[in-house]
């Protein structure tokens, strides 16, 4: 039984579904899998976090926002605050995917935004870190600047524009095109680009 344990131990990832903790035990019932998750969340050595999905201790939140709604993928404030475009700390988690949700896991807020699936599905500027996919800092941009009709940016010296203008052609949005233009207008005010 704690076969499954150092198998799932071994893995570089530290959030599960169901589904994949299955094919690391290939043979074993779900009855008999069901029973074993549950003994170990009980024991402490597993997490479960939502129904169909554990982790191990430790486990990296992005993980765990990733793999909730699949495809998603890390953006918006999320982003932007860690790349410095935005300077508004956010102790939520936010996603792009294919619906809209708000949510809290183990004490964890996470918030999902609706993309078109055309674009979600694009995985120009999105990148795949250990576990979970997240946005360039202007694919992150980008999303702010199409699901949010007027929105403050703090520094968007940060942002590589020509990269804007190549990933802004996967949104096929005037809106977007209109809002991108204003901005890199603003830019080229802030920092006398011309």
């Amino acid at each position: 039984m704690d076969n499954l344990i150092l198998k799932l131990y071994s893995q570089p990832g530290t959030v599960f579904t169901i589904s994949e903790i299955a094919q690391l035990l290939p043979g074993v019932s779900d009855e008999s899998l069901r029973d074993k998750l549950y003994y170990f969340s009980k024991t402490g050595k597993l997490k479960r976090l939502r129904h169909g999905i554990y982790a191990k201790e430790g486990y990296n939140p992005f993980e765990l926002a990733n793999r909730i709604y699949t495809p998603s993928y890390i953006s918006l404030e999320t982003v932007l605050v860690g790349a410095g475009v935005v300077f508004q700390y956010y102790e939520t988690i936010f996603l792009m995917s294919y619906l809209s949700r708000h949510m809290e896991v183990d004490g964890r807020r996470i918030q999902y935004r609706q993309l078109k699936s055309e674009i979600l599905i694009n995985t120009a500027g999105i990148e795949q870190k250990e576990g979970y996919f997240t946005a360039s800092v202007e694919r992150a941009f980008l999303d702010a600047i199409y699901v949010y009709k007027n929105y403050h940016f703090d520094n968007l010296g940060v942002l590589d524009w020509d990269k804007v203008a190549d990933l802004k052609k996967i949104y096929r949005s005037k809106a977007l095109e209109k809002r991108s233009t204003a901005y890199y207008k603003i830019y080229q005010e802030e920092y006398g680009k011309h």
